[in-house]
């Protein structure tokens, strides 16, 4: 399926009947699901456009919430180790929704990352979290991986 990105340069292979598709951040093959699809053009998005370093990407990490295991699709790091940029990512079936949105904030509540970036693959939303209001803004696009640490 086309997405709402540029087109990148992907490995898939076939094993076993199952078409999959190689992971740069974590090197391995994983079965290409209409979520993973997301999920790559993602990363390479991140890695081409937004010059996020691949060291400083981290996939399907758990946090705790509630008392509650919580998995985040992306998480970008600063060059200091904290978490910059959270991503969500949904098959493009899925519509973003205020269900996803808040998702997405109680994992921020958790992370405290400057960035949100929501994606299905045909819509983006991009938040900046604004820590003296206490609030996200809605922004056009997420700014260079230069950009975002200056703004820290």
């Amino acid at each position: 399926m086309k997405l709402n990105f540029k087109d990148y340069n992907f490995t898939i292979n076939n094993l076993n009947g199952n078409t999959r598709i190689f992971d740069i951040i974590r090197k391995k093959y994983f079965i290409l699901t209409p979520e993973e699809w997301v999920r790559q053009h993602v990363v390479n998005y991140l890695i081409h456009e937004i010059n996020i370093p691949t060291g400083l990407i981290s996939i399907e990490k758990s946090i705790v919430y509630n008392g509650l295991n919580k998995r985040f699709d992306i998480v970008a790091y600063n060059p200091n180790g904290q978490i910059l940029l959270l991503v969500e990512c949904k098959a493009p079936t899925v519509k973003i929704s205020s269900k996803t949105l808040e998702q997405a904030g109680i994992y921020q509540k958790t992370i405290q990352a400057k960035y949100t970036f929501i994606s299905n693959g045909l819509q983006h939303i991009s938040l900046m979290f604004e820590k003296e209001s206490n609030t996200h803004q809605l922004i056009e696009n997420l700014p260079d991986f230069r950009e975002m640490v200056l703004q820290l």
